[in-house]
């Protein structure tokens, strides 16, 4: 069909093609070209342009149609008439003869017989609009060489063999070399980088990143236990503790890689903690900021940085809940901060229970730093029971410097102890039970590879190497006969003068330190470690300088008269990795003169690397014989805000102790059984009606009825304390 568009251009086109000018009104024609005879009017040869021989009908029919349209225009001219085929001004088909300058000249008399005339030769009918149809513009027209996929072009190919063409494929090729590169550079790039900059190669089911809690890292990344950059001679390693056994490499991090960082999410180990650690009474906040890599170790960063209202920003970071062992050798090398002579500074790599979080206060009340498996008054609050021992009341004195009646211990009891029982173990105790139906008891332990020191009197750097332990012996005075303590080396390595405190018993050792092993020195790195074997005849020998400082051994924790507890133990419990800097004035004196002249200081650590005997390997923070994941995740909310000091303040359950006189049930339990007793009584005396109008018709009968239902307590508490102390339910009831 024609377009608009072109109705309103075909003026310009003579019957050849040529431009047909609009001042041509001047020029003489006759009737007879105006009928459309051979001779033609049209612009001078030179100025014609040819229309090609493949024109459609369309095209022809126009160029016809304004031939004559040009001829009766001249001839109108002459007569001054105006033919009344004409469209009026405005209209759609007004556009053929826009280009004439004065519609009203055309006035000859014969206008009707010219336009009959018109219409006859080009056998249209009056109306213009009908034209189209009666000419057979409407529908499809013949395809032209630009849409005949037949033509050939300009070398004689068909048209729709050219996408087949050498160019086509060039064109083709060039867009997928395009592509290819774009996939690369947002894709394939980051991917090979990853793998080739990625600290681990997983070559085991241990390297893959599990544990037995089932955590997966959710970074990308080949990320093992196992740091690809460990030299393969430190894969194995003898023990420390007997000089002879091959210990295998589980775990270690070289620290090569600069600028890591550990906020949450940034590495499937170890977490940087955003918190003050107020139970120690630190002057520092510790800041995710204060850790990186760097110079292929770990730097840990004091600073005089005001930061949440403290005066100083300092680091630690932990592997709690990712990384867990459970016995082995820890071994660590490090360059120690500023220098040997300053002193305040409170260094540590140490490693704590899964079942305590470092910095909830919440997870550690109750927990820390129990090491304690039997049912006896060490399990209850100060120690005491119904006030007993006597001794406890001052037996803290010798802990303290000038203390005097200091009590023996302030602990709040073990929450998690051999003595738990009730329907409140039964709803929250971690687990597991003995054989005999009790519960083992569970602890947070705590062993410090090292907490770096300096004498302020002599100014000479030292490492204490120690262990904590709950419930205390009188007066913090462990056993430490030389055949159940250890030490290898008495001109470096002395006792500690500090025993414990109303929290804490310190079994504790201090060995003096290389001079030169610290950050304003000759910046060496110096070996320490510990390696330990749990349970009631564990040990635990200390490394220092890299060589052993001095060991010990269960005997040193057994019984104590005094206090009237059994042994302690050495912990079983899976342990994870801390690493800290900071000063407190509990650790002791602060240089702060001396201190101010050089921050901010830096601990390095060059790598921490665990091992274990291949014959007891034991990874994971979720161990079967000591379980730990259900229990945190029944009390997320104490193991994720800081800012829980207590496990009351939480409103966490702590089981009931078998030696309260409420026997393990708690107080809503004991409701129910005394009101279902005091039915039973009701009922079975209405039962009896001869009874209560003769009582001494059956002189036996309050005996039996005692007797059923002292029955039917024991049977009541054995439901609700599961095999505990029935006697002591007995008596309360």
């Amino acid at each position: 069909m024609l377009h608009p568009s072109r109705l309103r251009e075909v003026h310009t086109v003579g019957v050849d093609g040529g431009a047909v000018p609009s001042d041509s009104g001047s020029s003489a024609v006759s009737a007879s070209r105006a009928l459309g005879h051979t001779q033609e009017l049209g612009p001078p040869a030179s100025r014609a342009r040819r229309v090609s021989p493949r024109s459609t009908p369309g095209t022809a029919f126009s160029s016809g149609l304004l031939t004559a349209a040009t001829s009766l225009k001249s001839k109108s001219m002459i007569m001054n008439e105006t033919p009344n085929w004409l469209p009026p001004p405005g209209s759609f088909y007004s556009h053929i003869t826009t280009k004439f300058e004065d519609r009203n000249a055309f006035t000859a008399p014969h206008a009707a017989e010219v336009q009959a005339a018109l219409l006859a030769k080009l056998g249209v009918s009056r109306d213009p609009v009908l034209w189209a149809n009666e000419k057979g513009l409407i529908g499809e027209s013949e395809p032209d060489e630009l849409h005949d996929p037949a033509s050939p072009d300009r070398n004689g190919t068909p048209l729709w063999q050219d996408i087949f063409s050498w160019r086509g494929a060039c064109n083709l090729g060039f867009g997928f070399l395009v592509l290819g590169a774009l996939i690369s550079l947002f894709m394939a790039y980051p991917v090979i980088f990853a793998v080739r900059n990625s600290r681990h190669t997983p070559s085991n089911p241990v390297e893959l990143g599990l544990n037995a809690s089932g955590q997966v890292p959710t970074i990308t990344g080949n990320w093992g236990l196992i740091d690809e950059d460990t030299p393969q001679s430190a894969h194995t390693i003898t023990s420390p503790h007997d000089g002879a056994t091959q210990l295998q490499l589980i775990f270690s991090d070289e620290f090569n890689e600069d600028g890591r960082t550990f906020y949450p999410g940034d590495d499937p180990y170890w977490e940087a903690v955003d918190l003050h650690y107020w139970a120690t009474n630190n002057l520092e906040w510790y800041d995710p900021m204060a850790i990186t890599t760097s110079g292929g170790s770990l730097q840990i960063t004091l600073s005089a940085t005001p930061t949440h209202n403290l005066d100083y920003q300092g680091g630690m970071m932990q592997t709690w809940n990712k990384f867990c062992f459970t016995g082995g050798y820890i071994e660590t090398s490090v360059i120690l901060p500023a220098r040997s002579s300053i002193y305040g500074l409170w260094p540590a790599i140490w490693a704590m229970g899964n079942l305590g979080r470092g910095g909830y206060g919440a997870t550690l009340d109750g927990m820390w730093p129990y090491t304690y498996d039997t049912c006896d008054l060490g399990t209850l609050p100060n120690q005491t029971h119904n006030g007993q021992p006597a001794q406890a009341v001052t037996g803290g004195s010798a802990g303290k410097k000038g203390a005097a009646h200091q009590p023996l211990s302030y602990l709040p009891g073990q929450r998690l102890s051999a003595c738990s029982c009730g329907a409140s173990a039964e709803s929250s105790h971690p687990g597991p039970k003995k054989s005999d139906g009790t519960w083992t008891a569970r602890n947070v332990p705590e062993i410090d590879v090292f907490e770096a020191q300096t004498n302020d009197k002599t100014l000479i750097g030292a490492v204490s190497q120690s262990a904590q332990f709950a419930p205390f012996d009188m007066f913090y005075q462990y056993n430490n006969a030389s055949d159940v303590v250890i030490n290898y080396n008495p001109a470096l390595t002395v006792q500690n003068v500090f025993a414990g405190s109303t929290y804490q018993e310190a079994t504790s050792l201090v060995t003096t330190t290389n001079q030169e092993c610290y950050e304003l020195g000759t910046k060496c790195y110096s070996t320490y470690g510990f390696e330990y074997q749990g349970g009631s005849d564990g040990w635990i020998t200390w490394v220092s300088d890299d060589v052993p400082s001095w060991t010990l051994l269960s005997g040193a924790i057994g019984p104590n008269a005094a206090s009237q507890i059994s042994h302690r133990v050495i912990s079983e419990e899976p342990m994870y990795l801390i690493t800290n800097l900071g000063l407190s004035h509990n650790f002791g004196v602060i240089d702060f003169a001396g201190l101010d002249l050089l921050f901010p200081v830096h601990m390095s650590v060059d790598y921490i690397r665990v091992y274990q005997d291949p014959k007891n390997i034991n990874i994971g923070c979720d161990p079967a014989a000591f379980p730990t994941a259900d229990y945190i995740n029944n009390n997320l909310e104490a193991y994720t805000n800081p800012n829980l000091t207590t496990w009351a303040q939480y409103g966490g359950v702590k089981p009931a102790n078998s030696l309260d006189v409420e026997c393990g049930l708690n107080p809503s339990d004991l409701d129910v059984v005394q009101n279902a007793l005091a039915t039973l009584v009701q009922s079975t005396r209405a039962a009896n009606p001869d009874y209560l109008v003769n009582p001494d018709a059956d002189p036996n009968f309050e005996r039996k009825i005692n007797d059923r239902l002292s029955e039917l307590v024991k049977i009541a508490c054995l439901a609700l304390i599961r095999e505990a102390d029935i006697k002591a339910c007995d008596l309360r009831l």
